[in-house]
């Protein structure tokens, strides 16, 4: 009896002693709660209510706590316990909550500025591995031939496995030159692919513009970065003066753009929608909730436009793709875009580092809530012909604890598009079966779904010119 009272106390001390410095109750309840259920007695008289069952996960925390700092086969400090224990209660959550230490807050800060070492590579967490959302253009991780989709499973030879995000991710960072090795898993292929590179400096090129033939420009915009909005001003004032202010229509590539800052989605849509709504996000609590809307000018003047997604597109890119195609802006070709559809608030703390958690949900100017749904092209045209087994999740709704689809309508209540050019309708869903392997060197011959998306501005523009003027 002695030995089971001497163990209950121990128990009860290190309860209390957490809770003493995580939350604010009556201690003495708590361990007569303890007592009554060490005696045996049956639970029903101990009345225990959310709270007595919130303080019991507590001490039960606190004793976790004790026995890993305590018995781990290694050495562990309370600050990396304690760490993993906030971050494990944030992921748990969705996807895109987590904890970030200071120098994890620090490179996303770094990033959202647009310059970092590493590979250049978008990942998520999926299953214990990393998903690649999309490889950033003109990176190692481009240049190596990374594809989206792709599943990093070793990381120099060591499973990643049971690793945070964050922690793979500051692995893949380095000294510039300095070589990493990635296995990965790919849809269509039935054994890891390894695959070498050097890190180098990364300059995120959010923008690339040229002029296709007939005065098409094309803007490919690849991060919502903090220089995204100026970056793409500039590149439509380019190409009007190179077409001589005759710009007759814009190809806008959102193809695997991850996405970025809220405020950039909405600046970027604004530059083509000059009145109106553009995105509004309803959170847990009404009056956090919010309404984003342009009040500016069309910088193309009313040109038409065409805006290329995939499953790669994620985020901002949808809020963007979501705001045009809603506002009958842009026609939209391609594939189905992710379906992130969640806000994530960030939040200092007071050791530097930070608590990113979702907050709340998108919804596009008609209520569609992109969450899990993503949006679908008004052309949809694949980028391949081969059709291959899905290795792994490529969409927002298959990943493991995502976020429910917000309260909305699921489809656009305006009925199909009356807007888009005939020949809409004849563009083939894939390739032809001669159609040669894309090639990032030459994509006017090789880009499938640009050929379409060419084909469809074309033909806008030529409409829109047709129109007698008033």
């Amino acid at each position: 009896m002695g030995n089971r009272a001497s163990m209950l106390r121990t128990t009860l001390l290190l309860g209390t002693a957490f809770l003493a410095g995580v939350a604010i109750g009556p201690a003495s309840d708590l361990i007569a709660r303890h007592f009554v259920r060490g005696l045996g007695i049956n639970s029903a008289f101990a009345q225990v209510t959310d709270r007595a069952n919130t303080y019991r996960l507590l001490t039960l925390f606190g004793d976790v706590f004790e026995r890993a700092r305590s018995e781990y086969v290694d050495p562990v400090s309370d600050k990396e316990l304690m760490e993993n224990a906030i971050n494990g209660m944030l992921t748990g959550l969705d996807p895109h909550s987590d904890y970030l230490n200071a120098e994890e807050f620090r490179e996303m800060q770094e990033e959202d500025k647009g310059e970092f070492a590493g590979i250049g590579i978008e990942v998520v967490s999926e299953n214990g591995f990393l998903r690649v959302v999309s490889p950033m253009d003109d990176t190692p991780a481009s240049k190596s031939g990374i594809k989206a989709g792709d599943i990093i499973i070793r990381l120099n030879g060591k499973s990643v496995q049971g690793l945070s995000l964050e922690n793979v991710v500051d692995k893949m960072r380095g000294l510039p030159n300095t070589k990493i090795n990635l296995t990965i898993g790919r849809e269509g292929v039935d054994h890891p692919l390894e695959i070498s590179m050097r890190r180098e400096v990364i300059h995120i090129q959010v923008v690339k513009q040229r002029m296709e033939p007939d005065n098409i420009g094309y803007v490919r915009l690849t991060e919502f970065t903090e220089q995204a909005d100026a970056a793409l001003k500039h590149a439509v004032q380019s190409l009007r003066q190179q077409a001589g202010g005759k710009l007759r229509a814009l190809v806008l590539d959102l193809r695997n753009d991850p996405g970025g800052l809220l405020d950039q989605a909405v600046a970027v849509s604004a530059d083509f929608v000059a009145q109106g709504e553009i995105v509004a996000t309803r959170a847990r609590h009404a009056e956090d909730s919010e309404w984003f809307g342009a009040k500016g000018a069309d910088i193309l003047g009313g040109a038409p436009m065409v805006v290329l997604i995939n499953g790669g597109s994620a985020s901002s890119s949808e809020i963007v793709a979501g705001a045009l195609q809603d506002r009958r802006r842009a026609v939209l070709v391609g594939t189905r875009s992710f379906g992130k559809g969640s806000v994530q608030t960030v939040i200092p703390l007071p050791d530097n580092g930070a608590i990113r958690f979702t907050t709340a949900r998108y919804y596009t100017p008609s209520g569609r809530s992109i969450q899990g749904l993503g949006i679908v092209p008004d052309v949809q045209v694949a980028e391949t012909r081969d059709e291959v087994l899905h290795f792994d999740p490529e969409h927002e709704a298959d990943l493991n604890h995502v976020l429910k689809t917000g309260v909305g309508i699921s489809d656009r209540d305006e009925g199909p598009r009356t807007d888009l050019p005939p020949i809409a309708r004849t563009i083939p869903g894939k390739p032809p079966k001669d159609f040669p392997e894309f090639d990032p060197n030459k994509p006017d011959d090789t880009d499938f779904q640009l050929q379409r998306a060419l084909v469809v501005a074309n033909a806008m523009a030529s409409m829109r010119n047709s129109v007698p003027a008033n």
